[in-house]
């Protein structure tokens, strides 16, 4: 049995990989391989029953899936695109549910409208791994980031949707105490995430082994997802939390050598997790395909309401992203219209004789008569540079139908979807029936959607990455390294340690600049990311040698 399980493993991690390096050269995203391969190898003779407990993937698997993904994440971005990825998240999700519980108790006899809104609520979001098949087709920033920070949390509004329809069953249903529910559940879920995230710092700041540090990061995602559970709240919300605290504040803290390893580490344990989760995915159809045939409702019925249910998901998307397209619009020209009024503001603020005045007559309240202290002033004029780069932002790169059309067809679902299905109570009317409609809809849209997804881009060709930024951006970066280092500092001493210890003053003064930049949104995420990167590994070399030769 030890070598059956050693022999199964090494198999897994031998497909994981081999799909990683060949679906690219086939054009085919290796998580639609690994399904595939699943699906066929479940029918093999050889081949047992596979049945993963649903709590291993949605307790086990996607809190560090997506904490890894929270952690890489620009939290720039993230606030930015916060409006459209709440919408998408929250929102987009209820609503899904709801019509597609409509749509689930019209055609199965006998359902109910609860039971149909828990499979709507199910099948509603988009996989957080699913969702990684746009990021290698080269498309727009802001799609990446809206799609990202959208299955970051929808899997948690779904699952409370979820436990909220399933309890009404019992009990009768309300509004508000179900909405003070969600409430609870993301409020809580939050301060746990913020909590730990916090914390994991704190502690890893004082460790200088590179090896230990990464090893504690695989524990912060557990610790922040199961006390949120143990509360009532979201598990994979706090997760998200705590990866984004991290992200955000870990270039400060920590060591160039700590996030180095915690890059390469969590790069291959996000490739495992996502392999195995998506290769289990397939190897359990047949064991779903049996469990509806030991019933009375038939597979095929099961695959016409899955393919139905599928359609659904996509027009209601597509109903929903019109209107956000427009209102995204609508905020880029808001942003143009008020450029003209900040820089009248900014050119208040720099003035000495000006700037009381100026900040007094932009301020309401009880402290808009005092004089403001040179912090009072130098904190409003962050505010306005970020709204400037804000809106620079926006206008950079505004979201077309084009880019609308990919993030409608890169609603992918996933495992997620046919593990919360087997959470499912045993009592649960027609169950084995609504497993395989979550099967169904998770595998065609991996196999539809993502199966044509680069071909659409190529087709329609939205806005594409710049991955280098513009030369007028790499000129300003350049500018902003080069005035970050005192021009007095400059000459390098003839002692190797006094040399040594310069050059990294210099790089600490430049990463901090780079820091200091990133918070306030002046440049590309990405640009700046390669320029901090090119930081670590100079001071990387220079601890490695000991100080500098010649």
């Amino acid at each position: 049995m030890t070598d059956l399980f050693i022999v199964v493993v090494v198999l897994g991690l031998l497909l994981i990989a081999g799909a990683t390096v060949f679906g690219p050269k086939l054009r085919v995203a290796a998580p639609l391989v690994l399904v595939l391969l699943g699906i066929g190898a479940s029918f093999l003779p050889i081949v047992p029953d596979v049945q993963i407990e649903p709590e291993w993937i949605l307790a086990g698997i996607l809190p560090p899936l997506l904490y890894s993904s929270a952690v890489s994440m620009p939290a720039m971005n993230f606030r930015r695109e916060f409006a459209a990825i709440s919408g998408l998240s929250v929102v987009l999700v209820i609503g899904s549910a709801v019509l597609l519980g409509l749509f689930f108790a019209w055609v199965i006899p006998g359902l109910g409208l609860a039971w149909g809104i828990a499979l709507g609520a199910i099948v509603s979001p988009t996989d957080a791994v699913a969702t990684s098949i746009v990021k290698r087709t080269g498309v727009s920033k802001r799609v990446i980031a809206i799609l990202d920070g959208e299955s970051l949390l929808n899997d948690a509004t779904a699952l409370v949707l979820l436990r909220t329809a399933t309890a009404s069953i019992a009990v009768a249903f309300s509004f508000w105490g179900a909405l003070g529910t969600f409430a609870y559940s993301v409020a809580v879920a939050l301060v746990i995430g913020w909590l730990v995230g916090r914390l994991d710092l704190l502690v890893r700041a004082r460790i200088s082994n590179a090896t230990v540090n990464t090893i504690l990061s695989f524990t912060v995602p557990f610790i922040a997802s199961l006390p949120a559970e143990r509360l009532g709240a979201s598990g994979l919300v706090a997760a998200v939390v705590a990866g984004l605290v991290t992200g955000r504040r870990a270039p400060r803290v920590l060591s160039p050598q700590a996030r180095l390893s915690d890059s390469q580490n969590w790069s291959t344990v996000e490739m495992v997790l996502e392999g195995a989760v998506f290769l289990t995915m397939g190897l359990e159809l047949s064991t779903v395909l049996g469990e509806v045939q030991d019933s009375a409702d038939g597979i095929a019925p099961a695959v016409w309401i899955a393919i139905g249910a599928l359609v659904l998901t996509i027009l209601i998307r597509a109903v929903y992203v019109v209107p956000l397209l427009r209102s995204l619009a609508a905020r880029t020209t808001r942003g143009d219209d008020m450029k003209p009024r900040i820089a009248e503001m900014r050119a208040g603020l720099e003035d000495p004789e000006t700037a009381s005045d100026t900040y007094r007559s932009l301020n309401r309240g009880p402290r808009a008569g005092r004089v403001p202290s040179a912090k009072d002033l130098g904190r409003f004029s962050t505010r306005l540079t970020r709204l400037v780069a804000d809106i620079e932002y926006f206008a950079a790169a505004p979201l077309g139908w084009r880019d609308g059309t990919v993030v409608v067809w890169a609603g992918m679902r996933g495992a997620v979807t046919v593990a919360a299905a087997q959470t499912l109570p045993q009592d649960t009317p027609h169950r084995s029936l609504l497993v395989l409609i979550a099967f169904g809809v998770a595998a065609l849209s991996l196999v539809v959607q993502g199966g044509t997804l680069s071909a659409l881009v190529r087709w329609i060709r939205p806005t594409t990455v710049d991955a280098e930024g513009s030369t007028e951006e790499r000129a300003r970066l350049h500018d902003l390294l080069r005035d970050a280092v005192p021009t007095t500092e400059l000459e390098r001493p003839s002692d190797p340690e006094a040399a040594k210890t310069q050059m990294l003053e210099r790089i600490t003064a430049q990463r901090t600049a780079l820091l200091d930049a990133r918070d306030d949104g002046t440049f590309d995420a990405d640009v700046l990311a390669s320029a901090l990167q090119n930081l670590d590994a100079a001071q990387i070399q220079i601890d490695g040698l000991g100080g500098p030769k010649g």
